[in-house]
């Protein structure tokens, strides 16, 4: 079988590859060459009468090519540079020779880089990237002029993007007040001209440098310059960074004033003003232009914190009044806000909406089970499960969840014995399934079986070592217990090295130290978990702590605090039960 040359002409520009894209070209720029080259067979009677010399390898270009190649496959970029410069000296192709010399600055070869730079000015002297290069290789030698001349020549050029090479070079350098000084003397009004994008990225520059006053000179120029949104936007930002929010709002308010339909400049607001508990105010900020389904989702967000009932009820009658196109993201939308607004009925309508292939779906489902659950229909909940679960398919991760939303109705029903059926049902199916035995264990420590509770914990531990949930879980069950307190101990320490800053774990290593009577530290330690996470179980605990030193009056203040946040708290409950009365 023959196999016919290519004939197509390549013509890509080799000065814009990486050295990846480099590779193919060079590569198939051989393979054509080969083609090329490769004339008809003659008949065995008509041998050739001549001899071919052989290229000596220190001349082979092709070789050096590909040996650089494969260097830098094995992401040897240091011997990349060293054969691209090899390849660059045997070459016409400044292409090659841009190549050397940027592999050769990237690995910091500075003499290899001079001399990869020296042949590419030969081959092509007006390459803007020339410029580039000496700027680089100055700075690494410390002459700071020669560096200043050759970014100065580069801001001088037509090119749109000119600026764009001086950051690189600037951002690269070891010595960063070095980089700012220069910066200072190249950023200036003549130079600058009459760019708006130009003032702002230079002064964005100067930031990432950390020369912070420099910045904020810039871009007040821009401002005064230009007064486009653009330019107020990121005012804004520099007066966020530095603390003053009340000038930040000031200045995105005027930047909304100029470009009231930037979505970036709304979202940036309303961010701001959430930072600063405004929720109210950013769900408003970005109500005020087109809407898309993001910025539902985000005002929907905004509205639920700031528990603005009025203003939820608002935002679902108007995405229920928007007629344009309506996908799975807004259907599921409409039901989580006529779900939050005790629109059952309406909520399970909008959830059976979401199209099979939306990738909401399953969430839709398992919401529809809840609702219809709650709404009394329990037979009609697990039918729904039976269906979400074919349609899920055996295999799929989802199906999973669905034995776990099974289990979970069973246990809120009472049904304790039928929720560990459905875990080991599942777990028959889905065999060491750790989410599973999780689940399973936790049921069963809560009903007082701690031997299967510690059974399943342990095959989770024994098939994962770093299951810092599992030895957690564990570790607290038998310091509860009071009975393994070192071993508890042992497991909660593994956990929080870790994953030391997870309040539960926090908190577990706090009930642990208490029950080993050293009350001070445990303090320390639930103190430290409840500022990561204040709710009321740890409330319950730290609470408990503070009771036994004495410290009942705080003791009660904690309580409380975990009262306003989840009054049905068992652990809570029955704490405070123990303890008060």
């Amino acid at each position: 079988m023959h196999i016919g040359c290519p004939r197509s002409e390549i013509r890509v520009s080799v000065a814009t590859c990486n050295p990846r894209q480099l590779s193919f070209i060079v590569l198939y720029t051989l393979f054509l060459a080969a083609c090329a080259t490769t004339a008809p067979r003659a008949p065995l009677r008509q041998a050739a009468t001549h001899d071919v010399a052989p290229v000596a390898r220190d001349k082979d270009l092709p070789l050096k090519l590909i040996g650089a190649e494969l260097a830098l496959q094995r992401n040897d970029l240091a011997g990349g540079a060293r054969g691209y410069s090899e390849a660059a000296q045997l070459s016409a192709d400044p292409a090659i020779a841009e190549q050397a010399t940027r592999l050769a600055i990237a690995v910091e070869q500075w003499s290899l880089a001079r001399q990869s730079l020296a042949r590419w000015q030969m081959l092509d002297a007006d390459a803007a990237g020339i410029l580039q290069a000496r700027a680089w290789i100055a700075l690494s030698e410390g002459d700071v002029e020669t560096a200043f001349s050759q970014l100065e020549a580069l801001t001088r050029r037509a090119s749109g993007n000119a600026w764009r090479p001086v950051a690189q070079v600037l951002l690269g350098a070891a010595d960063k007040k070095l980089a700012q000084s220069l910066l200072a003397r190249l950023a200036t009004p003549p130079r600058l001209g009459n760019k708006e994008q130009d003032w702002i990225a230079m002064s964005q520059l100067a930031f990432k440098l950390g020369d912070k006053a420099l910045a904020g000179k810039l871009s007040a120029d821009a401002v005064a310059r230009f007064k486009s949104g653009d330019a107020y936007a990121w005012s804004a930002q520099l007066a966020l960074d530095s603390g003053d929010k009340a000038a930040a709002r000031e200045r995105f308010q005027n930047a909304l004033k100029r470009d009231p339909s930037s979505l970036r400049l709304r979202t940036g607001y309303a961010a701001l003003l959430a930072d600063g508990g405004d929720n109210a105010g950013a769900a408003r900020a970005l109500a005020a232009g087109a809407q898309t389904d993001v910025t539902y989702g985000a005002r929907a967000a905004y509205v639920s914190r700031a528990n603005d009932k009025a203003m939820l009820a608002a935002l679902y009658r108007e995405i229920e009044a928007d007629k344009s196109e309506r996908g799975g993201k807004r259907i599921f939308l409409l039901g989580q806000l006529a779900e939050i607004l005790g629109k059952t009925a309406q909520a399970l309508d909008w959830y059976r909406e979401v199209p099979e292939d939306d990738e909401r779906w399953l969430d839709a489902g398992i919401r529809s089970v809840v609702l219809t659950d709650q709404a009394g229909d329990t037979d009609a909940a697990f039918e729904r499960i039976s269906q979400l679960r074919i349609a899920a398919g055996a295999e799929s991760r989802e199906a999973v969840d669905l034995v776990l939303l099974e289990a979970d109705l069973y246990a809120r029903k009472s049904r304790a014995s039928d929720a560990v059926a459905a875990y080991s049902r599942g777990l028959d199916q889905y065999p060491g399934e750790p989410r599973l035995l999780y689940a399973r264990a936790m049921l069963a420590i809560e009903g007082d079986d701690f031997a299967r509770g510690e059974r399943d914990l342990r095959a989770i531990i024994a098939a994962d070592p770093e299951n810092a949930e599992a030895m957690n879980a564990l570790g607290y069950t038998l310091a509860d217990r009071n009975d393994r307190v070192a071993e508890a101990q042992a497991l909660i320490e593994k956990a929080l090295a870790l994953k030391p800053d997870e309040p539960a774990i926090v908190d577990s290593y706090g009930w642990v130290l208490y029950r080993r009577g050293q009350l001070d530290e445990a303090i320390t330690q639930l103190r430290r978990a409840y500022a990561l996470q204040p709710d009321a179980e740890i409330a319950a605990h730290l609470g408990e702590i503070l009771w036994a030193k004495g410290e009942r009056a705080e003791a009660k203040r904690v309580w409380e605090e975990g009262m306003a946040k989840d009054a049905k708290n068992r652990v809570l409950l029955e704490t405070m039960r123990r303890l008060i009365s």
